[in-house]
């Protein structure tokens, strides 16, 4: 395991780096190497991971289908006379695609090209409309369909229909107080409405009938999960064909677009599915030398108090989200912390989205955040720029995570309602 966490920090990747550990340790023991084959396949066959390359395409043919500007139209239009204009649009934005595309590396790209521009043509600061946009794209992970749901379900054996009703409230929250963080800093800043107007019905009527048939994708995911019609790998096959749907409605998809979605969702599959099968081989290795067990025994005898044990998770895992990409630590990590987590009675929805918004903190803090990597990238902000803009957004950022964390409701109370 220490050899695999060394490769991880000197950026291998990832499927190499986990694949290279099980294979030292097979080397090294009298093991039949065979047995690295068949875990490999075995990591695969899990009807849950269908869903992973079905929602990955529907994401892809999401943004090729003009949904993206409905949706922003929509947005604008709920958010015109609130302080920040097109910053609130952003965060706003980013929740309603966190429900179609599961990307948040997808949708900060596009917002990255789309709104930032737009957003310095206002008069905002290059280093605050970027940090508003890496940290919005923070809340498409946490939206289902997010694949670290779907992965993190797969591995720990929880429910991923309840993980997906589990991130609407949490993905609400996050966007409810980033929007309040924003509204205060640009009065502070004198980042004007985008307009004085009252919203008038007719207006709004007009953008959510452009916007209303993409919005309802979640909610025919949620609800035909729930009501037993569909699994949720069956749910991201409905998901692909209502995505087709749109795109022709709309005259945006063609054949060309279409082959080259196909394409873009099986790169994207295979890089997924390659540190999948490593990762198999590496659970398969941790649970034949008793490690999880006898890791859940040593913190049990040394940590009484499960909110203690929280508390180190999270500093072990903001840290660990430092260097390595969510996805990995996902994989090598949840099938040690999980069952701890189970011992100490905590809810297993509740450590399921300490787990991912950690992730989604990594994903935003250097010096390997990728979210912060795309979006300096494409707008041209010094990194120097983006942390100092940042400062609030990371204060949100852990003040929710400490909510998550100790107040199990926010993660569980919605699940408790619909289940």
């Amino acid at each position: 395991m220490t050899f695999t966490i060394i490769l991880l920090f000197l950026n291998i990747p990832v499927f190499v780096s986990v694949l290279t550990g099980s294979m030292t340790y097979f080397l090294h023991s009298s093991t039949p190497p065979q047995i690295i084959v068949q875990r490999l396949c075995a990591g695969l066959e899990s009807v849950p991971l269908l869903a992973v390359p079905f929602f990955v395409c529907t994401g892809v043919f999401m943004n090729s289908s003009g949904v993206t500007k409905r949706i922003m139209d929509f947005c604008y239009v709920l958010t015109k006379r609130l302080p920040g204009g097109l910053a609130q649009v952003n965060i706003l934005l980013s929740t309603f695609m966190g429900g179609l595309s599961g990307s948040a590396l997808a949708d900060s790209a596009m917002q990255s090209k789309m709104l930032v521009p737009e957003m310095e043509a206002k008069g905002m600061h290059k280093g605050f409309s970027t940090v508003v946009t890496a940290f919005s794209s923070c809340i498409t992970p946490l939206i289902p369909p997010g694949i670290g749901m779907i992965l993190y379900g797969s591995i720990a054996n929880v429910s991923i229909g309840k993980l997906f009703v589990a991130g609407i409230s949490v993905g609400i929250f996050l966007c409810m107080f980033m929007m309040i963080v924003t509204h205060f800093i640009a009065k502070k800043r004198g980042y004007v409405a985008n307009s004085t107007d009252k919203m008038a019905a007719a207006e709004f009527w007009a953008a959510l009938k452009k916007a209303i048939i993409p919005l309802c994708l979640p909610i025919i995911i949620i609800g035909g999960i729930r009501i037993g019609v569909f699994t949720p790998t069956e749910a991201g096959a409905i998901a692909i064909l209502f995505s087709l749907i749109l795109g022709f409605m709309y005259k945006e998809l063609n054949l060309q677009r279409i082959v080259e979605g196909i394409k873009e969702t099986m790169i994207t599959t295979a890089a997924i599915m390659l540190i999948v099968g490593a990762a198999s081989t590496f659970a398969w290795v941790l649970t034949k030398e008793r490690i999880p067990q006898e890791l859940t025994q040593w913190m049990i005898s040394h940590v009484e108090n499960k909110y203690i044990f929280l508390l180190l998770v999270n500093l072990f895992l903001l840290v660990v989200g430092m260097f390595i990409e969510g996805n990995a630590a996902t994989i090598v990590l949840v099938p040690l912390l999980a069952p701890i987590a189970a011992a100490y009675g905590i809810n297993e929805i509740q450590f399921a989205f300490v787990f991912i918004f950690n992730m989604a903190v990594g994903a935003i803090t250097p010096p390997m955040g990728t979210l912060m990597f795309v979006t300096c990238g494409i707008t041209g902000c010094k990194m120097k720029e983006f942390q100092k803009a940042a400062i609030p957004y990371y204060g949100l950022m852990i003040g929710l995570l400490l909510l998550i964390t100790f107040v199990q409701w926010v993660t569980t109370g919605l699940v408790n309602l619909i289940y």
